[in-house]
């Protein structure tokens, strides 16, 4: 919270500065202009701008690329996934125990992947990233621009258990943004001398050039869909009832123990990425989620530039068929997709009472 005071002669002083640090990227997916970044509070009192050099945990907004990866390996949005609890002994993990749960504590059985990718389920992605591998996931990652050595090849990455920078995931996002294309962001257009004359003319990267693409047309509309889901009647469902518009994608992110807040969204010609969390990483405060903390200021932000854009939708691309009202690659279509996962695993074995309290519930608040 920031104070202000009147110093009697009417000027108002800060006397209370926050100790919560945030960042803020905004880019154009279409050509990576940087639109707006925020570093910070103030640059004055800190010279490090998190959102070029402060590398944290995503928690679940890293989700959307494990299955970005997953429909490559035909999982679907109508794929049945068993959102019930798992435990990995010490033997499994070749480390310590590990029981990850919902950010709530609570499970629904088997629902759909769209269901799943709206309400931030834990264990569905888990699951998910066991079927496709995590080497998989990890190697599908880089196509976004994350460095391998970054995302662990562990089944803790579907949590987002490596580290990324606010710039990093706005270059990423725009990738579903934009239909498949990868740009490099950049923040200067020309440079030019005292009397005007061009010294330096950036040339940015174009999305249409099929050199950049990344991912193809059909996984990026897919994944726009459920996006979409997140911001209709997900865990951000505030923007589009904010916002009062339909093209709206994005996922929120919430690290253990609430030390990090994500939102990561976009409309069609417009990218933003809001992060929340201290220098040192402590916990926020409870219930301090990626939508009650980050959602707001990206709604804030899109509410003033989306002004006078038209609402704006993807076309189907050529490789997509509906089926039962979902957008499904063709070549699954037939029935060779993943129809479930987990629908028959068998009950978590039981383990002695010393076993299980030395869980390590890493990601247990990621949502």
């Amino acid at each position: 919270m920031v104070w202000l005071h009147d110093d009697g002669e009417n000027k108002w002083v800060i006397t209370q500065l926050p100790q919560v640090q945030s960042a803020f990227v905004s880019m154009n997916p279409n050509n990576g202009a940087i639109v707006a970044m925020v570093g910070g509070m103030d640059f004055g009192r800190n010279k490090f701008n998190h959102a070029t050099q402060a590398w944290r945990q995503p928690g679940s907004s890293f989700k959307p690329f494990i299955y970005s990866a997953a429909l490559e390996k035909g999982i679907t949005p109508l794929t049945v996934v068993n959102d019930a609890p798992l435990f990995f002994s010490a033997a499994q993990t070749g480390g310590e125990s590990w029981e990850p749960k919902n950010y709530d504590g609570k499970y629904e059985g088997p629902i759909s992947l769209r269901r799943a990718v709206a309400q931030s389920k834990n264990m569905v992605a888990i699951r998910v990233l066991d079927d496709i591998g995590p080497k998989f996931a990890q190697q599908w990652a880089t196509r976004f621009g994350f460095s391998a050595s970054r995302q662990p090849p562990y089944l803790t990455l579907a949590l987002g258990a490596g580290t990324v920078t606010p710039l990093e995931m706005a270059t990423a996002y725009s990738v579903f943004a934009n239909g498949g294309f990868r740009l490099q962001p950049y923040l200067i257009s020309k440079i030019t001398d005292a009397q005007g004359r061009l010294l330096v003319q950036t040339r940015p990267q174009q999305a249409g050039d099929e050199t950049l693409r990344v991912i193809s047309p059909r996984n990026a509309y897919v994944m726009d869909s459920l996006l979409q889901e997140v911001t209709r009647s997900g865990t951000a469902a505030r923007a589009q009832a904010t916002l009062m518009r339909p093209d709206l994608y994005g996922k929120t992110g919430t690290t253990n123990d609430f030390l990090d807040a994500w939102f990561c969204g976009f409309q069609p010609s417009l990218v933003g990425i809001a992060w929340v969390g201290y220098d040192t990483p402590k916990k926020l405060g409870g219930k301090e989620t990626g939508g009650a903390l980050a959602l707001p200021i990206w709604i804030r932000y899109m509410q003033t530039a989306l002004q006078g854009v038209a609402v704006a939708s993807y076309a189907q691309p050529e490789g997509i068929v509906v089926e039962n009202g979902e957008p499904v690659f063709s070549n699954f279509a037939d029935g060779s997709g993943v129809r479930g996962l987990g629908l028959n695993s068998p009950p978590p074995p039981e383990v002695s009472t010393e076993e299980k309290n030395s869980i390590l519930n890493l990601f247990k608040n990621a949502n």
